[in-house]
Parts: structure tokens; C-alpha cells; sequence
């Protein structure tokens, strides 16, 4: 919320709501303090951070969306981003391969986080 005060931009404050993630929201409202005041600010709290699987299951969506934007299907996103073989199969042996199903998966999955997904980082995945 913004005030249209004068005096608020004088005098800037931080609205926490105590609720049971009330100590991860003041930890974060003091780091977002420190770096206004040019102050040296941590790593985020443990419950905002990634673990390298998230990280790397992220960087898979986004490339996987990369390759649908572009007009690819499911076997170009099996090719370039899972790197498998399978994606070069007969159509019989691609139809039932597993490559195929996680493929699809990541197409769908990577359309949700695009699509307004993303907001679910912002509450600790």
C-alpha cells in the first residue's frame, strides 16, 4: 500500500502481518530495511531459499517453455531439453515412452509457472 502523504516518503515504514509466517516476513522486512539503508544483507531465510533439485527442476520449465514458445512439440522438448533419445523413435515406441510422458509434463508444468506460477517462489515453493 502507498500513501499519498508528504510526510510518508519522509518517514517509510513496514506493514507485517503476524500470522504463523509472521518471523519469516519481519526477517525478510529487515534484510528489504538493510538494503535501503546501503547496508550488507545475508542470504535469504532458509524457508525462501532453493534446494540445487528446485534450482535445476526451474531451469528444465523455463528452457521447456523456451522450446514450446518457439513451436516445438513434445519430442523437440525431449531432444533439447531432456537430452534423450527416445525423441528420434519410430512413433509407436516415442508414443509409450517415458521420455514422451515427462516431456509432456514439463510442456504443461512450464505453461502453470509462466502463467502466473511463479508467485508460488514467492510463498516458499
Amino acid at each position: 500500500m502507498r500513501l499519498q502523504d508528504e510526510q510518508a516518503a519522509r518517514r517509510p515504514a513496514v506493514l507485517v502481518p503476524l500470522d504463523s509466517m509472521g518471523e519469516l516476513r519481519l526477517e525478510v522486512a529487515l534484510n528489504f530495511v538493510r538494503r535501503l539503508g546501503d547496508q550488507r544483507v545475508g542470504l535469504l531465510p532458509a524457508a525462501l531459499r532453493l534446494t540445487s533439485f528446485q534450482k535445476r527442476r526451474l531451469i528444465q520449465l523455463l528452457h521447456a517453455f523456451d522450446v514450446h514458445d518457439l513451436g516445438g512439440g513434445p519430442r523437440d522438448v525431449a531432444a533439447k531439453v531432456l537430452t534423450s533419445d527416445h525423441a528420434q523413435r519410430r512413433s509407436v515406441e516415442w508414443k509409450d515412452s517415458h521420455a514422451r510422458r515427462k516431456a509432456n509434463r514439463l510442456i504443461h508444468d512450464s505453461i502453470a509457472l509462466v502463467e502466473r506460477g511463479y508467485l508460488k517462489l514467492l510463498r516458499g515453493f
